[in-house]
């Protein structure tokens, strides 16, 4: 499994970004644009607060297991995997996300004056945020869930698989 690129997501927030400013102009233009919803970061939040906890807790049962104290309940190499698959496709979908309403609040700072489109930026900003952190405790995740490099007989680090 591949590790993530912050190149590849940093790519998906601006595609994502620069096509939904646009769209956003072309829609305003014609009609009302969409209302981001208040929802939108309370739901990034949770994700970010699910995947940091787990991080926290395969961190913890991990070193406890490294550590061979007595007691400690291993992880089973399935489960840190499917964590790991969890926080990468969680990363991805915020990175477009964000991407989406960084795009969105980005058209919405020509209005700031309008007291409906003012707060529509705010909860645009506030999902941005959000998503930045899901990325973060997605990236936090996999890098927990790596495997130590073993030394070969040379010395030389063997590759992760």
């Amino acid at each position: 499994m591949k590790q993530l690129r912050i190149r590849t997501l940093a790519g998906l927030f601006v595609v994502a970004a620069a096509l939904s400013w646009s769209g956003a102009r072309l829609w305003d233009s014609v009609g009302t644009l969409p209302r981001v919803p208040l929802a939108a970061p309370i739901v990034l939040a949770v994700i970010a607060v699910v995947l940091l906890s787990t991080a926290l807790s395969l961190r913890s049962r991990l070193r406890a297991q490294r550590e061979r104290r007595p007691g400690a309940k291993g992880v089973e190499p399935l489960m840190a995997a499917r964590a790991v698959v969890f926080g990468q496709a969680s990363a991805l979908v915020a990175a477009l996300v964000a991407g989406m309403y960084g795009g969105v609040g980005a058209f919405l700072l020509e209005f700031l004056d309008i007291p409906p489109r003012r707060d529509q930026a705010i909860y645009a900003g506030l999902s941005v945020l959000t998503g930045i952190a899901v990325i973060a405790a997605a990236l936090f995740l996999e890098r927990v869930c790596k495997l130590p490099e073993d030394d070969d007989e040379d010395g030389q680090a063997a590759p992760a698989i």
